[in-house]
Formats: structure tokens, sequence, C-alpha cells
């Protein structure tokens, strides 16, 4: 009986060690047949050549539409009030326009009055001149005079006063060309003087007038007037708010800050293209008109910039972008993105970016050659959102996996694949 039991035993272990050894043979055997992979199993791929091209990298930044200019001008204490406005809200003015103007009935009063004062001080300055020519006349007769009797021989002298000799006549008229010549000296430094007090009188003339022209405050620029703030008051220390703004009718632009990664790619003229976030699926084009070289005030990290991860310390630089496109539907305040197109500086082979594996920090593409997959590892360059440039590893036109997958090897077996353009 024991004999029996123990027979049965060993038959239950020699069928269970059968089973396992068949099931062991059958993974060998399928791990056999995977290992031959394109014996029996069609591997099929999708390729896509690698073409040359200048890549162009997208920027994405923010920013505020604003004028070309604008002028905000405040009440000037010192001036007093306002005596007349010349323009109106949304009127159209030119450089030069008068916008208002302040009272300057005192000025006027002194204007008449330095008037007066100058006019005056010009009829005495006219009576020194005539008095100054009516001496000379004087001088010059005497003189004439003088040289008759000289030229006049003794015995055709005439006959003089008693006890008067000619020579005595000749130091009289010689006393007299002294003494209207002494006078017209004098005259004449009392006329410079007078004109001096001209020149003086029309020098105050012209500082009160400018100082009147100042009362009328005019347009710095072409443009539209936005506002207009009858009711500021002046104070000694000015005023807070603006009497009249007025914003350039010129083109709208764009002002806003980037990065620091972001400002040392970007050069004036790039292309932009402009979003207001009010108007969904347009866009207005544009291109840089200035970057900064010094940061803004706040220094950085405030600004909203993309592919940085956010916070850290970032410095932000101002820059400016000109619209190209008509701004008639913009409106000064709109925020807006920006996509700033930065050329590549090599014509290199590209490939998207989903043909690349990352396999350990190391860059790997598949391509695929006379039916086997060849693995390359490769060193890239400028990108954008669809593709990378390659600098190593792949050249034009071979055909690259645009999706690979873990499990694939070098002299991998390709049976079938598809190329897309």
């Amino acid at each position: 009986m024991k004999k029996k039991k123990v027979l049965i035993w060993i038959l239950s272990i020699v069928g269970v060690l059968a089973i396992a050894g068949g099931a062991a043979a059958f993974l060998m055997k399928e791990k056999s047949v995977a290992s031959v992979g394109g014996e029996t199993e069609e591997v099929n791929v999708t390729v896509q050549k690698a073409k040359e091209q200048e890549l162009i990298e997208t920027i994405l930044v923010t920013g505020e539409i604003v004028p070309e200019g604008e002028q905000k001008v405040f009440l000037n204490p010192e001036h007093g009030e306002i005596s007349e406005y010349k323009v109106d809200e949304n009127q159209t003015v030119k450089a030069g326009d008068p916008l208002f103007v302040y009272d300057s009935s005192k000025l006027d009063t002194e204007i008449t009055r330095a008037t007066r004062e100058r006019d005056l001080i010009q009829t005495r300055a006219k009576t020194e001149q005539n008095q100054i020519a009516a001496l000379n006349k004087r001088i010059e007769e005497a003189k004439k005079a003088l040289a008759a009797q000289k030229n006049k021989p003794k015995s055709e002298a005439p006959e003089t006063e008693e006890g008067t000799e000619p020579a005595q006549v000749e130091e009289v008229v010689i006393e007299d060309v002294n003494q209207l010549t002494s006078e017209k000296v004098q005259m004449e430094l009392q006329y410079e003087n007078t004109k001096s007090e001209i020149t003086a009188a029309n020098e105050r003339i012209t500082e009160i007038t400018n100082q009147k022209k100042e009362m009328t405050v005019v347009s710095k620029i072409d443009g539209v007037i936005v506002k207009i703030n009858k009711n500021v008051s002046a104070t000694e220390a000015g005023a807070n708010e603006p009497v009249i703004h007025t914003i350039s009718n010129k083109p709208y632009k764009v002002i806003g800050t980037m990065s620091e990664f972001d400002a040392v790619k970007i050069q004036q003229g790039q292309e932009v293209i402009v979003r207001p976030k009010v108007f969904k699926d347009r866009e207005w084009k544009g291109a840089i008109e200035t970057v900064s070289h010094f940061p803004n005030e706040t220094g950085g990290g405030e600004g909203e910039f993309y592919g940085m991860g956010g916070g850290g310390n970032v410095t932000m630089y101002p820059f400016k972008v000109a619209i190209t496109d008509d701004t008639s539907e913009l409106r000064h305040g709109f925020h807006v993105s920006l996509e700033v197109r930065i050329p590549g500086t090599e014509i290199l082979p590209v490939i998207p970016h989903t043909a690349i594996l990352d396999e350990g920090g190391v860059a790997v593409v598949y391509v695929l050659a006379d039916g086997l997959l060849q693995r390359r590892e490769v060193q890239t360059g400028s990108m954008n959102d669809e593709f990378i440039q390659v600098t190593e590893g792949v050249t034009k036109d071979e055909l690259v996996v645009i999706t690979p997958y873990e499990g694939m090897y070098d002299g991998m077996e390709v049976t079938s694949f598809d190329e897309i353009e």
C-alpha cells in the first residue's frame, strides 16, 4: 500500500515538471521570436526628411498700447487764473495751436506803460539829435569865417571897433568854435545815454511781451484733446491733475518689459505680431523700435515672460514696438501679447521636437536607412515651437523617425514606413 502511494507522488511530481518544462520551452520560443523582430511582426514608423532652413525663433512677451507721444499741461500758479479755453475735448490740434490763455490784463497795462515811457525817451533823443546837428552847423560856419579872416591881406582887413585889432577878432572866433565844440561833445554824451535808455526800454517791452506770450499755452504736438479739466485749482505746489491732456494722432505703439534672456536676442527692426486681448483671432503687424540697455525702475522679476519657469532674479528691460498696420481700432491702454520673430544665424538641418529622445541627458534620434534604424546622438541649436536645429548627427534629406518609442534599437528592421512632408 505504501509503495502505491509513493508511486502516485512520483508520477505527480513528474507531471508537474513536464508541464513546467513545456511552459518554459514555450516562453523561450516566444522570446526567441520577439528577438527576431521582423520575421514574425511588422514594424511601421513615420519619418520625415531633415530639411535645411533658417530657423525663426519666437519670443512671447506682453505690453500695452500707448500713443506716439502725449502732452499734459498743468496749471502754473505764477500765471494766475485761466481767462479763456481755446479748444474742446476730442478736438484735433496741430503743434503751435493755442490751448488756453491765462489772464494777462496786468501785463497789458505794463506793456502800455513801458511803451509810453519808451516813446518819451525817443522824443528826447530826437531833440538831442537836432541840437547836435545845429551845433555842427554853427561850428562849420565859425570855422569858415575864421579861415576867411586869416586869408585876407592886412590892407583889406575891415575896420573894427575902436581898440580892436584883427588878431583879437580871430581869437574871439576861435573861442566861439571851441565853446561850440565843447557843447557838442556834452550833447553827444547825453544822446548816447538817451540811446541806452531807449535800448533798456525796448528790452523791458520785449520781456513783458514774452511773458504775455507765455500766458497763451500752445500744443507741442499734433494730436487729439482727450481731456479738459476746468475745475483744477492752482496752488503754490501746483496741481496734481493736468488742465489739458493731448495725445498724438500718429499710429499707436506698444511698450512693455522683457527679461534679460530675451533682450539679448532682440534687435531693432525685427518683426512682431501684436494681438490685443480684447480682439479674438485678430492681429496687427509691427517691428521692434527700441530695446533699452538700462533696466526699468523696478529692477526686475515683475514682468510677464515665458519659458523662464517663473520666479528667480531676472532683470527686466523696457522695449517699444512700432505698429505698422492701421491702429484706428486700437485704444490707449489696451493690453496685448506679442510674438517677436528672431531669425537664426545659420541654415542647418531641422527636425520636429518629437523626433528627439532624451536618454539620460543625451539627445538621440533614429534615422531610417536601407530598411534599418540607426541610433544617432545629436547636438542641437536654435528652435521654435515646431522644429529644432541639428548641428551634429543628422544631415540634409535623411529620414528621421518623428515618433520614436522605447524599445527601438540600432539595427532594428523596418518593414514599412510613412513619410510626411
